[in-house]
């Protein structure tokens, strides 16, 4: 059984440069990233191939691919890497108006639209060099939410997704129907047997990434007729206006959209489940003074979100 090597003998600063070259396969694009010369970057990869006693890189004509090492190192040194970024920006004692500290959240452009400008607001006005990163959720972050969490601070999602994580509460929202102006429901409300017969667009739809609205038409015993599916909220209209389609969208959505031209927003006629939508993350974060100070923030953010949609008012 091989023995495990200290960390005393092991030189973590290789965990960077070993990111770097298996990332961008290249030891030429490896050392401009991290601003090294080729030579001191090809001396770690040296020292790495002697270390995993493989090539990591095996070149293949004029490029290089990874070993299949290489790919499995691929799938971890992120997280590690990130890891150990976290345990060197603990401090000892958290101010955040004098912290420089990041955190980086997953959330739908819907989430970034609505409730990432007011947190950026609030945090600017107390904690003016604290950034945060809000990343772009697809249906395979969604997917694999668990494991992400444990590389950034939270994941902004409804309820119905995960489970077995911490979650804050944020804020709820509604259901509407987007459509065309030109639509005959634009002037005569939405009739249940509208919904039948319509051609739809929607906003994600696969087995594990869906919307709970359209769970829900086909709880209600409708098979929505799909034309288009499109993996953003603030992009519904474009797939709309000028043509029968219709869609469902957030409240907060809504108040977006309706600056286009061509389209309008209508009442569903069936009483759709409101969407409650939550913080998760990790339970490493339980006791993080730094990162209890961030769900702060979101809170505060999601109830000024919730009473501006309350008092009809457009989000910034």
């Amino acid at each position: 059984m091989k023995s495990e090597a200290p960390l005393s003998r092991l030189d973590l600063n290789l965990l960077v440069a070993l990111d770097a070259l298996l990332s961008e396969r290249s030891v030429s694009r490896a050392a401009v990233r991290l601003h090294l010369s080729q030579p001191t970057l090809s001396a770690s990869l040296a020292r790495l191939r002697t270390h995993f006693g493989d090539e990591l890189l095996a070149r293949r004509g004029n490029s290089y691919d990874l070993t299949p090492l290489g790919v499995r190192l691929a799938e971890h040194v992120p997280t590690v890497l990130e890891g150990a970024r976290r345990v060197f920006e603990i401090e000892p004692d958290w101010d955040p108006s004098a912290s420089t500290r990041e955190f980086s959240i997953y959330m739908s452009d819907y989430g970034m639209a609505t409730l990432a400008p007011i947190v950026a607001r609030f945090s600017r006005s107390i904690a003016p060099d604290i950034r945060f990163r809000f990343l772009l959720h697809n249906p395979t972050i969604v997917d694999e939410a668990t494991e992400r969490l444990r590389t950034v601070d939270g994941i902004v999602l409804p309820h119905g997704f995960l489970s077995e994580v911490p979650y804050t509460d944020l804020w709820r929202d509604e259901w509407v129907v987007v459509a065309s102006t030109e639509h005959p429901a634009a002037k005569t409300g939405l009739a249940f047997e509208d919904l039948a017969h319509a051609s739809w667009a929607f906003s994600y739809q696969t087995r594990t990434a869906f919307t709970s609205a359209s769970r829900q038409l086909q709880q209600l015993g409708l098979e929505p007729r799909l034309e288009v599916v499109v993996e953003s909220f603030l992009a519904v209209p474009q797939f709309v206006v000028g043509t029968d389609r219709l869609a469902m969208v957030q409240r907060g959505v809504a108040r977006l959209i309706e600056r286009f031209e061509g389209v309008v927003v209508l009442e569903p006629p069936f009483e759709a489940t409101p969407l409650s939508n939550a913080l998760w993350w990790h339970p490493m974060y339980r006791n993080d003074p730094a990162h209890a100070w961030m769900r702060g923030v979101f809170v505060r953010a999601g109830e000024l979100l919730m009473r501006e949609l309350g008092d009809g008012a457009v989000v910034p």
